[in-house]
């Protein structure tokens, strides 16, 4: 079950709560559509997955379905049935951090310091601009759909990322230059 959230976190940019949330209604994987209902800024939204993702949401449904007698309605459930909450799946991230050798080892069982469940979005968010920009696409424009694939309430808050990475700097100043360069001739 974390490995699913884990990698459904990192392959949508979705909040960790918004993930936590989801029903069982709420993934439609004939469509490949999860909806997430009453998200941060108190709006719904459809976020369509690619269909490796639903295959592996598929799969997770199946072994849980099989293995997990007592349901709740939620999507991501524990071995009891219950549904899976923010504080277990920060501990099993830090779990596993660890144990790749993203965070370092604490005295007295502590977590350790290192990445956390929420960098998977930002990291979805800056490599999705990255690969807007190799692919030389508009990103004035792209922005906008990728805010409102966050949730974002406002764009402003999506392009912060590009601010946020020195390469994504680097790109949109070169990009700018280009222009400049391109009506100045």
């Amino acid at each position: 079950m974390w490995q699913t959230l884990f990698g459904l976190i990192a392959v949508t940019g979705m909040r960790v709560n918004e993930a936590l949330s989801l029903e069982q209604q709420d993934v439609d994987l004939d469509r490949a559509v999860l909806t997430l209902r009453n998200t941060k800024n108190g709006k719904d939204r459809q976020l369509p997955v690619k269909g490796d993702t639903a295959h592996r949401l598929a799969h997770y449904t199946e072994l849980r379905d099989r293995l997990v007698p007592r349901q709740s309605p939620r999507f991501f459930i524990k071995e009891d049935g219950e549904p899976a909450g923010d504080c277990g799946a920060r501990y099993n991230f830090a779990q596993v951090s660890r144990n790749i050798g993203l965070w370092s080892s604490q005295a007295f069982n502590r977590h350790g310091h290192g990445s956390r469940i929420h960098d998977l979005r930002h990291t979805f968010a800056v490599h999705t601009i990255l690969d807007w920009f190799r692919d030389g696409r508009d990103i004035e424009a792209e922005m906008y759909k990728l805010s409102t694939y966050l949730g974002h309430s406002e764009p402003k808050h999506t392009f912060w990322y590009i601010e946020a990475v020195p390469e994504l700097m680097q790109l949109a100043a070169a990009r700018a230059e280009q222009r400049i360069l391109e009506v100045s001739s």
